[in-house]
């Protein structure tokens, strides 16, 4: 028998959400209809655990896709429903749904809840003129029901000849919709949503049978590390990620107090240097897809790395959308990342070359994750690693000076210097004039050391300071400081209208005649201006002559035209080993060459 009932919903309320509101994430109802379904088999597989049914060999989801028919069908072989509880569960919680969502909507102002509030049984309106329900309860004495409704204020419900036990819906699919009657559509769906649901699900377009489910039920993760190759790994992640590249390393997560926690974080192989690559880890509950890259849970540095978390335990609302940023997500949170920073640690210590060998692939990310999670700078900052200049790999704690008291602060002493490489080719003469002179500097040439180094400074700032190895050339490799004020004079003539300022010292190395000098202050600003579009500040620049040199010291006796083109004549010189001339530049630069051949060949 058949009878119509009213939605206590006007349809005025109901249509804009389905229609409008939720249009965005419209693909998300595959999820909920086939989730719904998976747990219908979940509870009738606990029940016959109990002894309270019979237990069913072959449990599974078909999903059933009819073109000609316009129709999208969902079927289970789950604990099905009675027509009580149909009215319940469908009727009223469903619909009813609509009318919470539209009050918090309402009170969020609009913002950012799409896909936030419960969607559940009602998101497949959202590309169904129609749905039909027909299921049949567990229970012996249960009769088969048939609901259906078009979405707007009415329903019918009544009995139906289905005779086997479980829930079929079938959404007829509107014709604005059409995409989701493509099978490569929903088989794309399904790997997004249900890859790693429990039961076997099954794509059976019309007229085809699919042999194998389209789901893994016991995905790797689940399994205890133990039990896994490590071809299993390489295998699951490029299943999962579609990356051919192989992983450099990974963390399989298993945990099961204070909280349950399963999964695999891989480090992928940067592809770029210059940019940071965000990767995609994957969020489960209960083995039912979330979102990618929740930051309540994945700490924002960790989402460069790919992955899989499952967690029972995460607190959702009605939806399996909306996170709640509560102790628990946070304590969740603090453990994966303490599991990671856990994982480099032993590489580090039991496998060192590996870890060298990573370290170009995982500097960023170590990097990055430093400076945005304190906690994980406390573990890791005595395995952050530098090459040198001999080409080995050094922590960079263990450059560091004693901490300075108070009184030497007083006193105007500064905290032990590290120089620093960030552009081998630019700066190729002053690490020869490094190394001749025995000192040693370290190589940082990716894009986030310039904040690093910065945020090492500020985390430690009477043991430590950082000095590109053009900075403090005259510091570093000086043999003598006493002025020679004769050839000071004589470049500060030349050099008159350049901008530059004139300093002699007697440098370790005899053989280059005059460097140029920027100041570490000076340089960073003026990359911060440029950082923020701001435009790059001129930097002051400084021209260390070399007392040692046997040409700077021969400018003493020379005439006077040709000690001053032979004194702009080095300043180019100089100002070529440190950046690349502007074009005026190059112009002077030539024309002061040309007369110095000139004047040459005349003698």
């Amino acid at each position: 028998m058949e009878k119509q009932g009213n939605i206590r919903i006007s349809s005025e309320n109901m249509m804009p959400i389905i229609k409008k509101w939720l249009y965005s994430e419209k693909d998300i109802f595959i999820r909920e209809i086939v989730a719904n379904a998976q747990d219908a088999i979940t509870k009738h597989k606990k029940l016959a655990d109990l002894g309270e049914t019979p237990h069913e060999e072959h449990y599974r989801v078909n999903v059933i896709l009819d073109e000609a028919a316009k129709t999208l069908t969902v079927e289970d072989n789950g604990i099905g429903m009675t027509e009580e509880e149909v009215e319940k569960y469908i009727t009223q919680i469903a619909f009813s749904g609509a009318a919470d969502f539209v009050d918090k909507y309402e009170k969020a102002g609009g913002d950012g809840i799409i896909g936030h509030f419960g969607l559940g049984f009602y998101s497949a309106y959202m590309v169904s003129s129609d749905i039909e329900i027909y299921t049949k309860s567990y229970r012996e004495d249960a009769l088969a029901i048939r609901w259906e409704s078009d979405g707007n204020s009415t329903y019918t419900i009544g009995d139906c000849d289905k005779t086997e036990r479980g829930t079929k819906i079938v959404m007829h699919i509107a014709d604005e919709e059409k995409e989701f009657l493509k099978e490569g559509t929903i088989r794309q769906l399904l790997r997004k949503y249900c890859s790693f649901m429990p039961y076997e699900i099954y794509l059976n377009p019309k007229g085809k049978e699919d042999e194998k489910p389209v789901n893994t039920t016991v995905p790797l993760y689940l399994k205890q590390p133990k039990d896994c190759t490590e071809q299993e790994y390489k295998d699951f992640y490029r299943d999962t990620f579609a990356d051919f590249n192989e992983p450099l390393f990974w963390i399989h997560l298993n945990m099961e107090y204070p909280f349950r926690l399963k999964g695999i974080l891989y480090f992928p192989k940067v592809r770029k240097q210059v940019e940071l690559e965000r990767g995609k880890v994957k969020l489960y509950c209960n083995q039912v897809f979330i979102a990618d890259n929740i930051k309540e849970v994945i700490p924002e540095f960790l989402m460069l790395l790919n992955g899989v978390i499952d967690c029972p335990d995460i607190p959702l609302n009605v939806s399996r959308s909306f996170l709640q940023n509560d102790r628990q997500v946070q304590k969740i949170a603090k453990h994966i990342t303490k599991k990671v920073a856990d994982k480099l640690i032993e590489l580090y210590k039991n496998d060192k070359a590996k870890y060298e060998t990573c370290w170009q692939d995982i500097a960023t990310f170590v990097k990055f994750g430093c400076i945005k999670d304190d906690d994980f700078y406390k573990k890791v900052e005595d395995i952050v690693i530098y090459k040198n200049l001999s080409g080995e790999f050094v922590p960079v704690t263990s450059l560091y000076g004693e901490e300075l008291s108070e009184e030497d602060e007083k006193s105007g002493k500064e905290a032990q210097a590290i120089y620093y490489v960030s552009d081998p080719d630019k700066q190729a003469q002053y690490i020869k004039m490094f190394r001749d002179a025995g000192m040693d500097a370290v190589f940082c040439d990716t894009y986030i050391d310039p904040h690093f180094l910065s945020y090492l400074e500020y985390k430690n700032p009477r043991r430590v300071r950082f000095l590109r190895i053009d900075a403090d050339v005259a510091g570093a490799l000086k043999e003598d400081s006493e002025e020679d004020g004769e050839l000071k004079k004589i470049f500060e003539e030349a050099l008159e209208g350049e901008g530059v300022t004139v300093k002699t010292e007697k440098l370790k190395d005899s053989n280059v005649p005059a460097v140029i000098n920027v100041s570490e202050f000076a340089r960073r600003m003026s990359e911060m201006h440029s950082f923020y579009g701001m435009g790059e500040s001129p930097a002051d620049l400084t021209l260390v002559v070399n007392t040692a040199n046997e040409a700077v010291r021969s400018l003493k006796d020379a005439e006077k035209q040709a000690c001053t083109q032979s004194a702009q004549y080095l300043y180019y010189l100089a100002l070529m080993s440190y950046r690349p001339l502007k074009p005026n530049e190059l112009e002077k630069f030539i024309a002061t060459g040309n007369l110095l051949i000139q004047n040459y060949l005349k003698k």
